[in-house]
């Protein structure tokens, strides 16, 4: 069977264990979540838990909102054939400005795609270009509707990854 690593968002440990559980159900795969608390938002805090996710051998990787932004610097050095992330922050001066969530280079092999709804409440929709233009390689597919968790667009993600 199809394994899925899904890493969730910032306090999305219950809010993303749905859109989780539908990206399963239509993948036909397993969803390994690992629930990472809030309560400590750096970057190693989260990336230790996403490590060893990715240590089980995931067939698909998706990852939403903060839960993207560490995947990619766990990426850095612990490259996968691919990765699906979702409502994606940009943390540089042109986005949020928060210096130590910048993500570092991700390494070329590694096949992005990029995600987002334009009615996106909770990370604007100017952060998709923002991040394809600092992620030149990865795929850019805009959804019209969703929102922040993808309401009614998780169909049309899974139809367009290359699995």
């Amino acid at each position: 069977m199809t394994r899925l690593l899904f890493v969730h968002g910032a306090g999305g440990e219950d809010d993303d264990e749905p859109l989780a559980e539908e990206f399963g159900a239509l993948l036909g795969a397993t969803v390994d979540m690992p629930r990472i608390p809030s309560d400590d938002m750096s970057v190693e805090a989260w990336a230790r838990p996403i490590r060893r996710g990715l240590e089980a051998s995931p067939d698909v990787v998706i990852a939403h909102s903060f839960g993207a932004t560490v995947l990619l610097h766990v990426l850095a050095s612990v490259p996968v054939p691919a990765a699906t992330l979702l409502a994606m922050p940009d943390w540089s001066a042109a986005g949020w400005d928060v210096h130590q969530y910048e993500w570092p280079t991700v390494p070329p092999e590694v096949s992005l795609t990029l995600h987002h709804c334009r009615d996106d409440d909770v990370v604007p929709f100017s952060h998709l270009a923002l991040a394809s233009a600092r992620l030149p390689g990865a795929r850019v597919v805009e959804h019209q509707r969703g929102g922040h968790q993808f309401e009614g667009a998780v169909g049309e993600v899974v139809a367009s990854m290359r699995l």
